[in-house]
């Protein structure tokens, strides 16, 4: 009985953790914090998320304000070239991290993501990393694949490990 009760708890903040991050979907897309306009893919809830997430993942490499908003932008125009039901995926992670309930219960970060800290949001992360639930370590994977791979594809990246650039074909 005791286990039927905690599945039917379950169920319900799952429901509602589903509804409020569908929610934040309705929202509608921002002018990127730099100025360059409007991005492809990302609302201002998901660049939320990302502006917390970007300095903890990036942390490390000397990638500053102007550097770290930029990474936003690089990750939008990465998640707009992926295929649509990848773009649906990151999405939903997303939306599931801006929502009240995912940032709070599902990520454990008890504050705005505008106010965590770098230490809170590496704490996220690396619970999500080296959870026993394989659907938290993807999640983990994709937010960090994704701003890694937008980072280092920006040539202002590339001094801090040392890559010269594409050879010139000439």
């Amino acid at each position: 009985m005791a286990s039927r009760r905690r599945f039917l708890k379950f169920g319900v903040a799952g429901a509602l953790v589903l509804a409020a991050a569908g929610a934040t979907r309705a929202q509608p897309n921002y002018r990127a914090a730099d100025g360059s306009g409007t991005l492809q893919v990302l609302r201002e809830a998901d660049r939320e998320v990302l502006a917390a997430v970007t300095p903890a993942i990036l942390a490390g490499t000397g990638a500053t304000g102007a550097s770290l908003a930029a990474a936003i932008g690089s990750v939008d125009r990465a998640v707009a070239g992926l295929p649509p039901h990848l773009q649906d995926e990151v999405r939903q992670l997303l939306a599931l991290l801006a929502s009240w309930p995912g940032r709070r219960w599902v990520a454990g970060v008890g504050v705005p993501w505008r106010h965590a800290s770098v230490a809170e949001v590496s704490a996220f992360l690396e619970r999500w990393r080296f959870s026993r639930w394989v659907l938290l370590q993807q999640g983990y994977q994709a937010l960090h694949d994704l701003v890694l791979a937008a980072w280092y594809a920006r040539p202002d990246s590339w001094a801090a490990i040392g890559y010269p650039g594409p050879p010139e074909v000439g």
